[in-house]
C-alpha cells in the first residue's frame, strides 16, 4: 500500500497547486480598481469566473488521478467562518478516518457569499490521522473578504 500513498500525495499536490493557480490575483474578493468597469476589465472579470470554474473541475480530475485516493467528503465537518484582521476567511476542519490503518485528508473549503457565489478557496492538508480518529486544522482563505462569508467542503481526498 505504500506506492498508494505516494499517488495520493501526488494528488493532494496538484489540488493544492490547482487551487493556488486558481487564485490569482484579479480573482473576485481581491482588490481591484473602483468604479464603472471597462471592457477589459470585464473581459478579466469573465476570465476570472472562469479560472475559478477550471480550477474546481482540475481539482475533481487531479483527485480521480490519484489511485488509492477515495472521496472523504463525508467525513469532514467545519467550524464557524471568521475573518482575521486582514479580511481573510479562516474556518476549522475536523476529518475523521473511518479507515482501519492511518490516513492523510486534503480537504478543499470553499468560502462562498450568502447567495453561494464562490469568492475563495483553501486547502488544507492534515496527516497521519490514526485509524478510527479524528484529526484537524484550519482553512485559511488567499483573499480579503468582508460580508457574511460561509464555507463548504469541496472536493476530499483521502490517502
Amino acid at each position: 500500500m505504500a506506492g498508494h500513498g505516494g499517488r495520493g500525495a501526488a494528488g493532494a499536490a496538484l489540488v493544492l497547486a490547482t487551487v493556488v493557480a486558481g487564485c490569482a490575483p484579479g480573482l473576485p474578493g481581491s482588490a481591484g480598481p473602483a468604479g464603472p468597469a471597462s471592457s477589459a476589465a470585464s473581459r478579466a472579470a469573465r476570465d476570472a469566473d472562469g479560472a475559478f470554474a477550471g480550477a474546481g473541475a482540475e481539482a475533481e480530475r487531479g483527485i480521480a488521478a490519484a489511485g488509492g485516493a477515495v472521496d472523504a467528503r463525508n467525513e469532514v465537518r467545519l467550524g464557524a467562518v471568521t475573518l482575521d484582521g486582514d479580511g481573510r476567511a479562516a474556518t476549522r476542519v475536523v476529518v475523521r478516518n473511518t479507515a482501519g490503518s492511518a490516513k492523510s485528508f486534503a480537504v478543499q473549503v470553499d468560502f462562498t457569499d450568502r447567495a453561494g457565489n464562490l469568492l475563495d478557496v483553501a486547502v488544507v492538508l492534515i496527516g497521519n490521522v490514526a485509524p478510527r480518529s479524528t484529526g484537524q486544522g484550519t482553512a485559511r482563505g488567499n483573499h480579503r473578504l468582508h460580508g457574511g462569508v460561509r464555507a463548504a467542503v469541496g472536493t476530499t481526498l483521502r490517502y
